[in-house]
């Protein structure tokens, strides 16, 4: 029903934020909260999650991280509890390498997961996650680039201030 919410974090706690929308404070669980500044404004990507116990919001700082919680789900065994403690225990791109490559001792590590749940994750979403991995490994190699032409400007422009001091110097 809902894909995000922007507003400001209002409350940060251990195991969830509450994000104010225009004066509406949404408390939404995140697998890593203290990924947020209170009074920061941020967007976020919005799961809900109806059972018979309630309505419940899960928040993820963005859409590739909510589309591997909805993965997660996906799997026999898997409740958004335990999605969200794996997802809090590990960076998502690590994760999804391990299941990608079929790391089953690895997953065991997670809270609430044993050898046949994980083995259950591998079984369910290896292959599922080539791309999920690409597009974080793109991420990663902008970044690379992006600081790597960012020192070469700056090389370029302490050169031309060095060549701009050199010409004042031979016309002294």
């Amino acid at each position: 029903m809902y894909e995000y919410f922007e507003g400001i974090i209002s409350v940060i706690t251990p195991s969830y934020i509450v994000v104010d929308v225009n004066g509406v404070g949404y408390k939404v669980y995140s697998p890593t909260p203290f990924a947020y500044t209170q009074g920061q404004k941020a967007k976020v990507y919005i799961e809900q999650v109806v059972r018979d116990t309630g309505i419940t919001l899960y928040g993820f700082q963005s859409q590739d991280d909510k589309g591997l919680f909805l993965k997660l789900l996906s799997v026999s065994g898997i409740g958004p509890k335990s999605a969200m403690a794996i997802m809090a225990a590990e960076d998502s791109n690590s994760l999804a390498e391990a299941i990608e490559q079929g790391e089953v001792k690895y997953l065991t590590r997670f809270p609430g997961v044993g050898k046949k749940t994980a083995s259950q994750i591998v079984l369910d979403l290896k292959g599922k996650l080539g791309d999920y991995v690409a597009r974080l490994d793109r991420k990663d190699n902008d970044e690379e680039i992006s600081s790597a032409l960012n020192d070469a400007l700056l090389a370029l422009i302490a050169l031309a201030i060095l060549k701009k001091k050199w010409i004042e110097l031979r016309l002294s």
